[in-house]
């Protein structure tokens, strides 16, 4: 962490097969030490046999995979008396 300013954000691009940024995003959390290409790799291979096995877009497939996957309640925690504190479902925005 900088002591001098706050680091600018920087902007996903979007990968060059699917042009979908949601997608290079899973990309470099697949990727480790670096190496982009293989995570790219591993990615599009496994969208090419979703798109065998079920004749759908692999795209749309993924995001779909990924709304059901997200969870419907986020878990706060509330304090109640002293020091006690409960966990609260608090609605999760989609």
């Amino acid at each position: 962490m900088s002591r001098r300013r706050r680091a600018d954000k920087r902007e996903v691009i979007p990968d060059p097969k699917f042009g979908d940024s949601v997608l290079t995003k899973f990309m470099n959390s697949i990727m480790k030490e670096g190496k982009k290409s293989a995570a790219e790799r591993i990615v599009y291979g496994a969208l090419d046999q979703m798109e065998k096995k079920s004749k759908q877009n692999p795209v749309e497939l993924f995001h779909e995979a990924l709304r059901n996957v997200m969870p419907a309640l986020e878990v706060r925690s509330r304090r109640v008396g002293g020091a006690v504190r409960r966990r609260v479902g608090a609605c999760w925005p989609p």
